[in-house]
């Protein structure tokens, strides 16, 4: 009897911890389910960047906007700009948002949500260059450098072939190259152009813009759930005027 007693005591004491295990295995889950995961590359002003140990801007306010109104936490994580669609496709990241392009090549990798910037490309020269405009940079046999990956790299290896480019995992790393001389021009969005030119004495801003385009967040084309509630946050924070406030915030109407 004493036997068949300490039988069912074990069978119970087992069921319990299995709830227990099973009830902590699902919170877990739940606790997951409420996180959304960033990838950003952080070197990009105003939109991302590092302050203290902390990534802020442009696209780390946005995205924390849009966490909040889906009752969720916001993680950031920097990693090399050319990574993000990958890893955004593959499932590591819940969505990638970098001052990010919308085009043709990566539509096939990810989805893309509705714009929610512009953005313009601009060209970094040194004082007193020969480069006086975007028609002299691409006529002529000089090398850019460009951020890997950006629409700075896809459009300017169009313009100019391999033989004139060279690449760098960072964009400041390619303004360094520049100020050193082992490239002619660098080929950048221009916010963090402006950011790079006033931090470099000596470097200065070509006056005609190289290209305009606008920015978006790239989401995996299996979660069509999140794209459709990203979308609904933005189109609330356009309206109710959160997202211009942040821009603005960031890059005053006067800059």
């Amino acid at each position: 009897m004493k036997k068949i007693i300490a039988k069912i005591v074990s069978a119970a004491l087992i069921a319990s911890m299995a709830l227990a295990f099973a009830a902590c295995g699902s919170s877990k889950k739940e606790e997951e389910s409420k996180k959304l995961v960033m990838a950003t590359n952080a070197y990009f002003p105003p939109y991302e960047y590092y302050d203290g140990e902390t990534i802020v801007g442009i696209d780390a306010e946005i995205a924390q906007a849009i966490a909040d109104k889906l009752g969720m936490e916001l993680e950031i994580v920097d990693v090399e700009f050319d990574s993000i669609i990958a890893g955004v496709q593959a499932g590591k990241y819940d969505f990638g948002m970098a001052g990010m392009t919308v085009t043709e090549d990566r539509l096939k990798s990810v989805n893309f949500s509705t714009t929610y910037a512009t953005g313009i490309q601009s060209v970094i020269v040194k004082e007193g260059s020969p480069i006086t405009s975007v028609d002299d940079l691409i006529d002529g046999d000089y090398i850019v450098g460009v951020q890997q990956g950006t629409t700075g790299d896809i459009y300017m290896t169009d313009e100019v072939g391999e033989d004139r480019m060279d690449r760098y995992s960072k964009g400041n790393d390619a303004v360094l190259a520049l100020m050193q001389g082992k490239v002619d021009a660098v080929v950048i969005d221009n916010q963090p152009a402006l950011s790079y030119v006033a931090a470099n004495e000596g470097l200065t801003i070509l006056e005609t813009p190289y290209a305009i385009e606008d920015y978006a967040i790239c989401i995996s084309k299996d979660n069509e759930d999140l794209l459709k509630d990203i979308n609904a946050a933005l189109d609330e924070l356009q309206k109710d005027g959160t997202i211009d406030a942040i821009i603005a915030k960031y890059i005053p109407a006067e800059a």
